[in-house]
């Protein structure tokens, strides 16, 4: 048996979470999204001016097929060809339009047919991190150091009805506005200062968007890792 205990950060409590819910532009699509954290669950909770709740589960994950982008075999690149296909954002470039295409092409994993997946979670400053680097303004070595540097957390989305059969929800604390709306603008600013940083140095040796498209680079090349 194995279980983890699962938050899910709201601006409600959520006894019985529902299969089909949710936006399909999330990061991983239409799920439920939970951390292991319950602090990082308490900042989404938070808007301004309004408490939350970090809603605590348990789930048991023996029987469930679970997609792991942290995993060695995985690249940034597969979580952010998932990420392509959910987020949406302008792309003013036809090499970025491009550079989009060929990441779904060829960096998506199968992801449908799993009940849960784990991998980052795009903050709005991440994602815009993400887009710099289909836009050939950063390097692949400069978008990995800016998503460690900025501690950004990973999630666990429930994305099957098997999934969703498998959590229990066990109580909730609530999440405190006037502090976690903070430390959630504190962390966005620390990320995107962090960014700033790393682009400052230059990277004439790196990989970019252009480099992986002319060189038509897949999952498996070595120089991805």
């Amino acid at each position: 048996m194995s279980k983890l205990i699962l938050f899910h950060g709201s601006s409600k409590i959520v006894e019985c979470p529902e299969f089909g819910k949710g936006k399909s532009y999330n990061d991983y699509g239409k799920g439920f999204y939970c951390t292991e954290h319950i602090e990082l669950a308490k900042e989404w909770a938070c808007s301004e001016g309004i408490d939350g709740y970090a809603n605590r589960y348990e789930i048991e994950t023996s029987n469930l097929s679970i997609l792991n982008l942290s995993s060695p075999e995985y690249t940034i690149l597969n979580w952010l060809a998932i990420l392509m296909i959910h987020r949406k954002g302008r792309l003013s470039t036809s090499l970025a339009v491009r550079g989009r295409e060929y990441l779904i092409e060829n960096f998506l994993p199968g992801f449908e047919n799993y009940d849960a997946i784990i991998g980052y979670r795009a903050d709005d400053s991440y994602f815009s991190f993400a887009r710099s680097f289909v836009l050939n303004e950063i390097s692949l070595k400069q978008l990995s150091c800016a998503m460690r540097l900025g501690k950004l957390g990973e999630q666990f989305v429930l994305k099957s009805q098997k999934a969703f059969d498998s959590i229990k929800f066990l109580d909730y604390t609530i999440a405190d506005h006037s502090i976690y709306y903070f430390k959630r603008k504190v962390r966005d600013e620390e990320a995107r200062a962090a960014y700033r940083k790393e682009i400052e140095k230059e990277d004439m040796d790196g990989i970019y968007m252009r480099d992986i498209i002319r060189e038509a680079m897949k999952s498996d090349d070595p120089r991805l890792r």
